[in-house]
């Protein structure tokens, strides 16, 4: 831009001629700073809600699962009563239904927001760069990542093998207990099992963590008592779901 001045003085035209630059910066199109934090807070409270229901049902899975210790009778009436529960109120196998329907929604929400952030982080820090607090960083990331992956993997097989009984020597028409049974005395459904339980644990014990950040209850304050529970939590939840086919595997339930 030119921009011209003239004044008079004595006479004589003086005119003094200024010339400034303007500078035009354009910025690609890509979404501001603040568009995607909300976008990440939102994906990761979509994560820790669907963890919360899904956690919630691993509780009630290790409890039913622990009716094994009370022989067969027990775990077939067990297994029997979550085909009817809501009777007479809810015909048939309603209230399953239901649930099965919002822990299929519950993991699925889980999936997309995790490979969402992943993909999200891995855009955002394209180069890799190497300290201590990166590489526990990414080392628990692969291990939510790729034991998320095993986790999914066995719970495919589990429905095809304790439920629907399609994988099971006993097959669909056996009772729950004696597909239990017949699936846990083979040691490598038995260890395949075993390792993917270890891995939830693994999952839990940092989901769990992740969770109270995401949710807002946890500060640096509280980061060694909630880390502590976290262990604990997984920890016990792990150990629960290990008794049951170790038991069979060693003769314990038969």
């Amino acid at each position: 831009m030119r921009c011209v001045t003239s004044r008079w003085l004595g006479g004589k035209a003086r005119v003094v001629i200024a010339l400034s630059v303007v500078v035009t910066v354009t910025h690609a199109t890509r979404r501001t700073p603040k568009a995607s934090k909300t976008t990440s807070v939102f994906k990761k409270a979509v994560m820790a809600v669907s963890g919360i229901i899904l956690v919630l049902y691993l509780i009630a899975h290790v409890i039913g699962n622990l009716k094994a210790f009370s022989g067969a009778e027990s775990f077939n009436s067990y297994s029997g009563w979550i085909r009817t529960v809501g009777n007479p109120a809810l015909p048939g196998a309603t209230a399953l239904w239901v649930i099965r329907i919002v822990l299929l929604v519950a993991v699925i929400a889980h999936i997309w927001a995790a490979v969402s952030l992943w993909r999200q982080a891995k855009r955002a820090r394209p180069e890799r760069y190497v300290t201590k607090k990166a590489v526990a960083q990414n080392y628990a990331s692969r291990t939510m990542r790729w034991g998320g992956v095993i986790i999914l993997a066995f719970i495919i097989y589990h429905i095809l093998d304790l439920t629907t009984g399609t994988v099971n020597p006993e097959g669909f028409d056996s009772t729950p207990y004696d597909r239990l049974v017949a699936s846990f005395q083979n040691p490598f459904v038995t260890a395949f099992y075993a390792i993917s339980v270890i891995l939830l644990g693994m999952h839990l014990r940092h989901g769990i963590w992740s969770a109270t950040q995401t949710l807002g209850q946890s500060n640096r304050r509280r980061e060694k008592t909630v880390s502590a529970f976290a262990f604990a939590f997984a920890t016990l939840i792990t150990a629960g779901f290990l008794l049951v086919p170790l038991s069979v595997l060693f003769g314990l339930i038969d």
